[in-house]
């Protein structure tokens, strides 16, 4: 397992490597009778990753493999689950038929990469299975003509800590990963969850939805606006993810919704709000009340204050709506990520109990 230079982490599989890795055991099995183990599998960039076996079974005219994922030091919700591969012979000329075992979801939504009522095996995962069923096909006299079902254990339950649900993606998890390779912290499936939940707001033909920051703060927007659950997204942090992803895929009308401290960040430019990678600026908050004819006194308290919250409660205190100028500034930043593409930008700050103290 390797480790990042800058950060010192292990690198993790993806559930994707996972099942390419159990797949080409088990289809070995099928047309040798044994099970090599480790199993190496060949990804982008010049990796091969070895995969132990945590399971094996061989019957007449079927195998199965299971791995262990691995997602190195990211907290992955996959991390530690079992992915399980049964390759059966399929039909002449069929090539790689691909199949939902249990725990891995079916696609029931449009605007997918998949088309509805195929299993929640993405493109490239199906990529690296269907190289890796020919590769062992030309070593060992096989025809290719498989069915590979794809089985990843308490995945039905997992999936419920994903965003599958919303997705329209039902009965388990998706089976993902481009490269193979999961960066510790990168988050990537979190931001291509996003995507696919703009992909699938379009595709039903939404023409409002709603980034937010938490679960408070999609209630609060579910009240206001009465959107659909189709039409929430999970941003989670990852506010530069929405924008720019809607920059090239534009729905009408977006929402930003979070809490005054997440959306102060979002007000200064950072496109990433987690507390470990960007933090409140008290000084320009105190800019913001300063340049709304706030008092010396007030303006003094602010840049000392201890949180956002604090700010903004002694902004109330004094009848002056720093909620407002928070979102107004964050809509700015939004405004300029999107650069001119079609889509209409409000704001909604709330506080922790989900009361909106500004808009914008």
């Amino acid at each position: 397992m390797s480790r990042d230079g800058a950060s010192g982490l292990r690198h993790g599989w993806t559930t994707g490597a996972c099942a390419t890795a159990a797949t080409t055991a088990a289809y070995t099995a099928l047309l040798t009778g044994e099970f090599p183990d480790p199993v190496t599998i060949d990804l982008p960039n010049d990796r091969h990753p070895a995969f132990a076996l945590a399971r094996e079974s061989l019957e007449p005219g079927a195998a199965t493999a299971g791995i262990v994922k691995d997602a190195g030091d990211d907290p992955d919700v996959t991390h530690g689950a079992l992915v399980s591969v049964r390759v059966t012979h399929g039909e002449p000329g069929r090539g790689v038929v691909f199949r939902a075992g249990e725990g891995v979801g079916t696609v029931t939504k449009p605007g997918l990469p998949l088309a509805v009522g195929e299993p929640a095996i993405n493109p490239m995962p199906r990529q690296f299975m269907g190289e890796h069923v020919a590769a062992v096909a030309a070593r060992h006299g096989g025809s290719g003509d498989v069915v590979v079902e794809v089985s990843i254990e308490n995945g039905a339950e997992l999936a419920r800590r994903t965003w599958n649900p919303r997705l329209g993606i039902l009965g388990g998890l998706s089976v993902l990963g481009t490269t193979g390779v999961v960066v510790p912290y990168s988050c990537s499936s979190w931001i291509d969850s996003i995507r696919r939940g703009i992909d699938v707001a379009r595709a039903a033909g939404r023409e409002h939805v709603a980034g937010c920051t938490g679960s408070t703060s999609e209630r609060t927007v579910q009240e206001l606006h009465g959107l659909p659950e189709d039409a929430l997204l999970d941003m989670g942090d990852f506010a530069g993810a929405v924008l720019k992803y809607l920059r090239r895929h534009p729905v009408p009308r977006l929402t930003v919704a979070g809490g005054i401290g997440k959306l102060a960040k979002l007000a200064d430019g950072h496109l990433d709000l987690h507390s470990g990678r960007s933090q409140v600026s008290f000084d320009s908050l105190a800019a913001r009340v300063a340049a709304a004819g706030g008092s010396p006194e007030l303006v003094a308290g602010v840049r000392g204050a201890n949180t956002a919250l604090d700010a903004l409660r002694q902004c109330q205190a004094a009848g002056l709506p720093l909620g407002d100028l928070v979102a107004a500034g964050a809509r700015e930043t939004a405004l300029g990520v999107l650069r001119g593409a079609p889509v209409a930008v409000d704001v909604v700050v709330i506080d922790r109990a989900g009361a909106v103290v500004g808009r914008g």
